[in-house]
């Protein structure tokens, strides 16, 4: 199925059309619209919310929240078949992320975005609904569901990342960036050639975007290059003459500027994807806003972080989980069924990967490369392997794995000095959190037990089927199964 949008404002759109958008009138940034966003998020399917007639703000200014919390809308913005099977989305995202189809952007003299543009004193932050989105925050941010583009210093390729970025004053943002991501790595690599760091904050883009940039996509390889593969059609830019970098033409607002090295400024807390407010206050990275460009009326996107289910999580889960399944397939893991990243632990810190056994460590070898793969090492925490039978989008399933098939004894592998981020409220040490231990959870028949463990009580798959056939006219909750 094609990608059918352009920009934020016709898949708006097409979601109001779909009967899965809601208007909200009157909320305020301080604290409202966050946490209306926040119950809203309370249970997965629930409508995306359109903020309008924030008090304060010129009337037209949006904010739009909850984008992805259904599988009909994450199947719309990746142009899969499946509407409502998560497992479909995995392996239709898996499939494209086999050879990730990529078409590089097109540039254009001008676009929407350019509808207004702002410099020197007309640079205002403050000007945009900004919301204030949970009670301990320690400041606005504007850069929740945005993507942030910089450029390799050494090369050509273009990166784009999702961080957060947190409003100081009229023209200057904070913008924190985990370590080893990319973002960071290419920021480090201007500031060892004794240069500022361009970038471009985009804060309000077709949610293409904004879905690539929350993912781990190769090293090297553009998120506009990708999104120009999956639509079919190249992403629009227009390349700025201040940072010399490709913004979207058709994006609703977007900042550029300079991080330089050594200018900071406290920033934080945030109410972090892990539902804490783990990276606490401290001194970040700040960027000279230079420019402004809006379209009319412009719509700010805000991708909520907090305890899950989340908006950023959910949508997030889905596309990590096909990336880390090929990335086992890759490795020369067999027998792999599926892989669910749960949406509880923010698509990071929960790993569950379905297995058909073919050999003798077969389960513990398939629980490790996913602790470690790209896709999957950051941040994780649990790693859970699980037998065919298991439907792994099912927690209850799941747990009556864990319960049933896990010896302690053996069947747990601790992993410790990985990959992880203060982010993460357990990482170490305290002093530098920038390491956590993870386990991995061998929750699969034991090997030399398969032909003798007992047998699992439940219809067989044939009677399963013959019933429903049989019988779904008087139980239509039978066609689910």
């Amino acid at each position: 199925m094609p990608v059918e949008f352009a920009d934020l404002r016709e898949w708006i759109d097409r979601v109001d059309a779909m009967g899965e958008l809601t208007r909200v009138s009157g909320a305020h940034w301080d604290l409202e619209i966050g946490g209306l966003a926040a119950l809203q998020e309370h249970r997965v399917g629930n409508a995306a919310l359109l903020f309008d007639d924030i008090p304060g703000h010129k009337p037209g200014q949006r904010v739009l929240t909850n984008t992805m919390m259904s599988n009909p809308r994450v199947a719309l913005t990746l142009g899969a078949e499946s509407q409502s099977d998560p497992i479909a989305i995995v392996q239709y995202w898996r499939d494209l992320a086999r050879d990730l189809p990529l078409l590089p952007p097109v540039e254009v003299d001008d676009g929407p975005v350019n509808e207004n543009v702002l410099t020197g004193d007309d640079v205002d932050l403050l000007a945009f609904p900004t919301p204030r989105w949970h009670e301990d925050d320690g400041g606005r941010y504007i850069g929740t569901g945005c993507v942030v583009a910089m450029k390799d210093p050494a090369g050509d390729w273009v990166n784009l990342g999702t961080y957060r970025v947190m409003i100081h004053d009229r023209n200057r943002v904070g913008i924190y960036i985990s370590p080893g991501k990319q973002g960071r790595l290419i920021r480090d690599a201007y500031w060892s050639r004794g240069e500022p760091c361009p970038v471009v904050i985009s804060v309000g883009q077709d949610p293409l975007l904004t879905s690539l940039g929350g993912i781990e996509i190769p090293y090297g390889t553009s998120e506009y290059d990708v999104a120009g593969g999956i639509r079919g059609s190249a992403t629009e830019v227009i390349t700025s003459d201040l940072t010399g970098l490709p913004l979207p033409a058709r994006a609703e607002i977007v900042l550029e500027g300079f991080i330089h090295e050594g200018e900071v400024e406290e920033e934080g807390p945030f109410g972090e994807w892990s539902g804490y407010y783990a990276g606490g206050r401290r001194p970040a990275p700040v960027v000279r806003i230079e420019r402004i460009r809006h379209r009319n009326d412009p719509i700010l996107l805000g991708s909520l972080t907090s305890r899950s289910p989340a908006d950023a999580a959910y949508y997030r889960g889905i596309l990590r989980s096909a990336m880390v399944w090929e990335q086992l397939e890759s490795a020369g893991i067999q027998g792999v069924n599926g892989v669910w990243l749960h949406e509880a632990s923010g698509s990071r810190m929960w790993i569950t990967v379905s297995l058909t056994q073919k050999y003798a460590g077969h389960a513990k070898q398939a629980g490790l490369i996913a602790s470690q793969c790209h896709a999957g090492a950051y941040a994780n925490r649990y790693v859970v392997v699980v037998d065919d039978d298991i439907d792994i989008t099912d927690d209850n399933d799941l747990v009556w794995a864990l319960c049933t098939r896990v010896d302690p004894r053996t069947d747990l592998t601790v992993i410790e000095g990985a990959w992880s981020s203060p982010l993460d409220p357990m990482a170490y040490p305290r002093s530098d959190p920038r390491f956590n231990a993870r386990v991995v959870i061998d929750a699969c028949r034991p090997w030399d037990r398969i032909a003798t463990f007992p047998k699992v009580v439940g219809p067989s798959p044939g009677l399963k089927q013959r019933l429903i056939e049989t019988w779904s006219d008087v139980l239509p909750n039978l066609r689910e199964l």
